[in-house]
């Protein structure tokens, strides 16, 4: 995970201001994989953020592999890159990881407070997929 984190880091140092930046992750909403639209209800709404995002998790084979959504392309993209770090990754791996490539690019210090709490919320709610993954596989 730390490699993948690591290339992120990479891509977005070659931007020097944040517009650029903002570019970067609307091109990366792209990347996102596609939510089921039976998952895009309020089930799997997130709550926190500013716009409405949804986000879901399967457990294959021991991995988890998220699916997530949004109405803000921004959104989209800050949620493509926490799946790119994330998936197929066990629950516990999930649980352990230190999301530093989020300070690292500056993203949390360049984001509105209501999109950073957001982001939080897409972490937790990752993170309580994964706890509840880990806690039946026990």
């Amino acid at each position: 995970m730390d490699k993948i984190q690591d290339e992120i880091i990479e891509e977005f140092s070659v931007f020097d201001d944040w517009l650029d930046k903002y570019d970067y992750l609307i091109g990366l909403s792209d990347s996102l994989p596609a939510i089921a639209p039976e998952h895009r209800t309020e089930k799997y709404l997130i709550e926190g953020c500013q716009s409405r995002v949804w986000v879901d998790a399967r457990l294959d084979g021991g991995k988890i592999f998220y699916s997530a959504d949004s109405d803000a392309i921004i959104t989209r993209g800050i949620i493509a890159l926490l799946i790119r770090v994330l998936n197929g990754r066990s629950p516990q791996e999930v649980l352990d990881t230190d999301l530093y490539f989020i300070d690292a690019i500056g993203l949390s210090a360049n984001l509105s407070p209501t999109r950073a709490n957001g982001l939080a919320a897409m972490v937790k709610q990752m993170r309580l997929y994964a706890l509840a993954y880990a806690s039946k596989k026990e």
